[in-house]
């Protein structure tokens, strides 16, 4: 969840260590710092709070130092407080390190480390890791393979890590070793970058994209060594590996916010885009029902991914989640397949008894959901452990292919959203909701559940919701702007929907709290009168989505229900629709689509609406407080 990144090469590394880190704020804001190498001395600044603190702290300071390590931080072990601020040091103040992840075995090291005269300073479990290495440096005890004719402080940086219980990226460097700096991979994202003369570590490639596209992503149990010469990368053993870096595709305007206040409002208006491109990419172009022999749809899976498929079962959490009951309800209802949607933090506790020929898929945007990633991997053992001989499959939808996912999955699904920075998911949950389309389509043609007339009509519904989507971007803002001026003292919202809307409603009210701060529930529209209308009275907006469709008039009812309390209503539903303007307070319309579709098209007003409370509180909109945009820990 932490961002870290490291430089060593020609230029002065604070500057380049501080756009590295602005670029990754996303991963955590409690706290920032940078550690530096000169003169034979470590230099360390850090910062409680943002990154702008962090900044301020740096102004005017000269540092020619040509290597360094920057961190900001998701508070885990330790208050958000500048003592416990990253980097940390060993007690000679000789090593310094960055860390995102988690140390399990903390406490156990802390003592033995205490015993032996180690002074700490923090409650961090991340401060235990640079007094390691100095006592191994200390004194080396051998471990596999030596790297000491390499580096005496990669070597100890090997017996450090190899004694290391957890999840962890670390980048690391030493005031006697000013031309090196060693990063670590164990279960948490790290790549390098190759520049000219120069080299670079990073948690995510966004704070790598203005300096080069050349990326080398580390795995498990890998360790890269980075001087002014180049890089080697090894093993946890100390074998050498010959690793190539790949070219991204990526350039720095995409992390730009091109003239939107807010990157979340830019990846709002980016939807229609990333909407088209995967329909471009996967839905067959020009095809009807008339192509019997091929699919609508182009996914690029292998056919076994398919074989004798009695059941699926998906794991996620958050928005991802939404996407996934999303996906349970066109799986179900166009293809046929009975589907369970599981948080992946429950999952991996309690998971469910194995069936036959099931398919499992994960969803995380970022491809290194640490409870995601877990119960995917508990649940390829347990069904590996019946059959030894067999890899169950297992599907990874994801905006990363270069992630710790593609690397777990059999198939990988690209959701082409490109880089998203906001911290509440708003394109790549769309992007989401696209792939499980696709993914329904092509089982329902290859199970011939559903009429082929029934399957082109869908496939011209589907390329017909760019457009859609762009005239509600262009007509429904300044309304919804104006709107959120009412709600910016409101305490408490409620979301309704029902069918395939109820999980738009659950991401209505997630986006709400996640950036607004105002508590907020979704709730299925006929579950109001078991409960929840007891929490009604005129200080509770209510939000329904309501959409042409077999539940279109139960929706309305169960409004009705709730404007009987004297809840202020507000309608997500068609255009110019006489018999919702009766019954709303306030409309938010998007065109008129059938029901199946319409989930694309009615999260946008809700996205719209939660920004603009946000931003009308004064909030911060893109690191909302106490989140981060990738969660790497339990």
């Amino acid at each position: 969840m932490c961002g870290i990144v490291g430089y060593i090469g020609t230029q002065a590394a604070s500057q380049i260590l501080l756009e590295g880190l602005k670029k990754l704020e996303y991963r955590g804001y409690d706290s920032a710092g940078i550690a530096t190498v000169f003169e034979g001395e470590i230099h360390c600044v850090r910062a409680k709070g943002k990154l702008l603190n962090l900044q301020e702290k740096l102004a005017g300071l000269e540092n020619p130092a040509r290597v360094g390590i920057g961190h900001t931080r998701w508070a885990t072990h330790g208050k958000p407080e500048e003592y416990n601020a990253h980097p940390h040091m060993d007690t000679a103040y000789r090593i310094a390190v960055v860390q995102n992840g988690i140390v399990e075995n903390y406490r156990d090291l802390r003592d033995e480390l205490k015993a032996k005269g180690h002074e700490f300073r923090s409650d961090t479990d991340t401060e235990v890791i640079p007094h390691l290495i100095a006592e191994c440096m200390k004194n080396p005890a051998p471990v596999g393979r030596s790297l000491s004719q390499q580096s005496l402080f990669l070597e100890a940086v090997k017996q450090a890590v190899n004694r290391l219980h957890g999840a962890f990226a670390l980048a690391v460097v030493s005031a006697d070793y000013p031309d090196e700096l060693v990063a670590v991979r164990q279960q948490a994202p790290l790549a390098i970058g190759f520049g000219q003369g120069e080299f670079f570590c990073a948690s995510d490639t966004p704070a790598l994209v203005a300096h080069t596209r050349a990326v080398l992503v580390l795995e498990n149990g890998e360790m890269a060594r980075l001087t002014p010469l180049g890089v080697e990368v090894y093993n946890f053993q100390g074998d050498r590996l010959k690793k190539f870096p790949r070219t991204l595709n990526w350039n720095p305007i995409m992390v730009e916010k091109q003239g939107f206040k807010h990157f979340m409002l830019k990846e709002i208006y980016e939807q229609p885009g990333v909407v088209r491109s995967s329909l471009e990419a996967y839905l067959t172009p020009g095809w009807t029902a008339d192509q019997s022999d091929r699919s609508p749809v182009q996914l690029g899976l292998d056919d076994s991914l398919y074989d004798h498929l009695n059941a699926i079962q998906i794991v996620a959490c958050g928005t991802s989640w939404h996407a996934s009951l999303v996906g349970k309800y066109l799986l179900e209802q166009l293809a046929g397949i009975p589907t369970q949607v599981y948080y992946a933090s429950e999952f991996r506790y309690a998971p469910p008894p194995i069936t036959p020929q099931t398919l499992t898929i994960g969803v995380t945007q970022s491809g290194e959901t640490a409870d995601t990633l877990s119960a995917l991997d508990m649940e390829l053992k347990r069904r590996q452990a019946l059959n030894p001989s067999d890899r169950p499959p297992i599907l990874g939808i994801t905006n990363r292919t270069d992630s710790t996912l593609a690397t777990l999955a059999n198939y990988v699904l690209d959701t082409r959203a490109g880089i998203e920075i906001g911290v509440a998911a708003t394109k790549t949950f769309t992007a989401q909701l696209v792939a499980f389309y696709m993914l329904a389509l092509d089982l329902a043609y290859r199970r011939r559940t559903v009429s082929l007339e029934r399957l082109e009509a869908i496939a011209t519904g589907l390329r017909q919701l760019p457009s859609e989507m762009e005239l509600i971007l262009e007509s429904q803002e300044r309304y919804i702007e104006e709107l959120a001026h009412d709600f910016a003292e409101t305490q408490d919202f409620i979301f309704l929907g029902r069918g395939i809307n109820f999980p738009i409603a659950l991401e209505g009210a997630l986006k709400l709290k996640e950036i607004s701060y105002i508590h907020a529930e979704g709730y299925p529209a006929g579950e109001m009168k078991h409960g929840p209308i007891a929490l009604l009275d005129a200080k509770v907006p209510v939000v329904a989505i309501a959409m042409p469709g077999d539940i279109y008039e139960k929706v309305l009812s169960n409004a009705q229900e709730a404007k009987a309390r004297d809840a202020r209503l507000i309608g997500v539903t068609p255009m110019n629709d006489q018999e919702a303007q009766e019954v709303f307070d306030n409309i938010l319309p998007v065109p008129a689509v059938e029901e199946l579709l319409s989930p694309i098209l009615t999260v946008i007003p809700l996205q719209f609406l939660a920004y603009h409370i946000a931003a009308r509180r004064g909030l911060d909109v893109d690191q909302p407080r106490n989140l981060a945009k990738s969660v790497t820990v339990e």
